[in-house]
């Protein structure tokens, strides 16, 4: 497994990928790819078999009511799975990293594969909400 970060996002999360064994994992500006619109991000990770980490959920997996609709990932029949980080707007670095040790552990426990699902990371003033279900057109 390894993860591509979004450009929405510290570079300091692939680090932390890195850091905990996921050597592979890259940033979107690693690759010479910032400011690369979302469909042609989506089928570079897909044709690369990264697993995605984004704060752009909506984007990727769709509005939060009807998952996959419009979403990019929810078109793609096979993918290497999506990560979605959900904060307050502006969401600090600290939160950033926060959210996605969580997100790290939570792979831990559950193993690596995340083909077709979305691994979904919700945190508000009080409570963080994880959730993981399936995503894909077939």
């Amino acid at each position: 497994m390894k993860f591509l970060i979004d450009e929405c996002l510290s570079q300091r999360l692939t680090t932390m990928a890195r850091g905990r064994g996921y050597a592979e994992s890259s940033h979107v500006h690693w690759l010479g790819l910032g400011g690369i619109q979302d469909w042609t991000l989506i089928r570079r990770a897909v044709d690369e078999d990264w697993t995605l980490v984004t704060k752009n959920s909506y984007d990727f997996r769709g509005p939060a009511g009807a998952p996959g609709k419009p979403g990019l990932h929810a078109l793609q029949p096979i993918h290497a799975g999506l990560v979605c980080l959900n904060g307050p707007p502006g969401m600090n670095l600290a939160l950033q990293e926060e959210l996605f040790d969580i997100v790290l552990d939570e792979i831990a426990a559950l193993g690596d594969d995340l083909v077709n699902h979305v691994l979904e990371i919700t945190a508000d003033e009080t409570d963080v909400v994880i959730e993981r279900y399936p995503l894909s057109v077939t």
